[in-house]
């Protein structure tokens, strides 16, 4: 579906594998002064004073993850930092180096990875993190990449997704489904490709869904933001894996129940028209669409009034007593069990 109009093709093998690492991260620099030393050694060196440290690591795999006949690489090598980052400001952490390892097939060559690596340059600089290491090796099954992410944040600072409440407010970040539905769109102008390779993908009218899916942002202004606002969440998660799983996850981890309200899920036009096309019920992909990297978290009720009216923040959801159990409120007003039908890579 992608041409590759790139027509020189270094081996990999002509380079061996530390002259590959040398080759795709002499453009790194460093910004953080917690960096002593990043790659070229046998371990980086970080010093993070007085602060709490964070590290995350996610990996992503080809067939399962992404699939590279719409997925171009400078995109993917783009969003596996981002997709890390985003569990970094899940903590209420900033982010500040990434290690980033791949397993590669000898069908990519050399030019293929400098693509992959400059994506990850750029989201380095817009993120302001350092890469600091990583590994190369061969695969016979494809391209894995694996990426471990992390962040420091002060003690008093830190987020986790147990301290809900009964009475707290659900709070998330952006808008849903949008990610879920770039897919759709992309997976049906795939099979399109298939039966017609000169037919070139009618793609104009889905640009905000497709770069929601492609090239997705973590919310790093949020931290940020809360902090200017004076609210600490009391419990936080990054929507990856689609909301009903992620409000199941806080629920479980805190020991509450919660109410969320349909009319409440914020929706991007698009989405909710390209729902209307494809016959789907916007509100069920956004429960369990999933790859949003917006932020889920809970407040206490008298932190309301410093992120109301705020158009980052949407008030989705009610945290109850844990007896009272999990469910979705729609817009008829009735009950329904919230069930948790996102994403899980071992069932796919």
């Amino acid at each position: 579906m992608i041409e590759d109009k790139n027509q020189n093709r270094t081996d990999l093998g002509s380079l061996g594998e530390f002259g590959l690492i040398d080759h795709l991260t002499k453009n790194f620099t460093i910004k953080q002064k917690s960096t002593i030393k990043g790659v070229g050694d046998d371990a980086a060196v970080m010093d993070f004073k007085k602060e709490q440290v964070v590290v995350t690591t996610d990996m992503l795999v080809e067939g399962v993850h992404f699939d590279l006949s719409y997925a171009p690489l400078k995109h993917l090598g783009y969003k596996a930092i981002i997709v890390n980052l985003s569990d970094v400001y899940a903590m209420n952490a900033q982010a500040t180096q990434v290690t980033v390892s791949i397993a590669v097939s000898n069908r990519f060559p050399l030019e293929a990875l400098e693509e992959l690596y400059a994506g990850i340059e750029t989201a380095a600089k817009i993120y302001n993190i350092d890469v600091v290491g990583g590994d190369t090796t061969s695969s016979t099954t494809g391209l894995i990449i694996s990426v471990t992410a992390i962040g420091v944040v002060d003690a008093k600072k830190v987020v986790y997704r147990n301290g809900a409440k009964p009475n707290d407010l659900l709070v998330v970040t952006g808008d849903l489904g949008a990610a879920y539905m770039g897919l759709q769109v992309l997976e049906r102008e795939k099979e399109v490709f298939k039966v017609n390779p000169n037919n070139q993908p009618e793609l104009d009218n889905y640009t905000y869904i497709i770069e929601r899916q492609l090239k997705p942002e973590a919310r790093k202004d949020i931290v940020k933001l809360l902090y200017e606002l004076g609210v600490k969440p009391t419990s936080m998660i990054d929507i990856s894996d689609g909301l009903s799983s992620e409000i199941m996850h806080l629920c479980k981890h805190s020991k509450v129940g919660c109410d969320l309200y349909e009319n409440k899920i914020p929706l991007d036009p698009q989405v909710i028209s390209t729902c209307e096309e494809f016959k789907i019920d916007s509100t069920t992909v956004a429960l369990n669409g999933g790859e949003d990297y917006e932020l889920l978290f809970t407040i206490s009720q008298e932190d309301f009034p410093k992120i109301k009216g705020n158009p980052n923040f949407t008030v989705i959801g009610f945290m109850k007593e844990e007896a009272a159990g999990m469910h979705l409120i729609t817009r008829a007003e009735t009950s329904i069990p919230l069930k948790a039908q996102g994403w899980n890579a071992l069932n796919n």
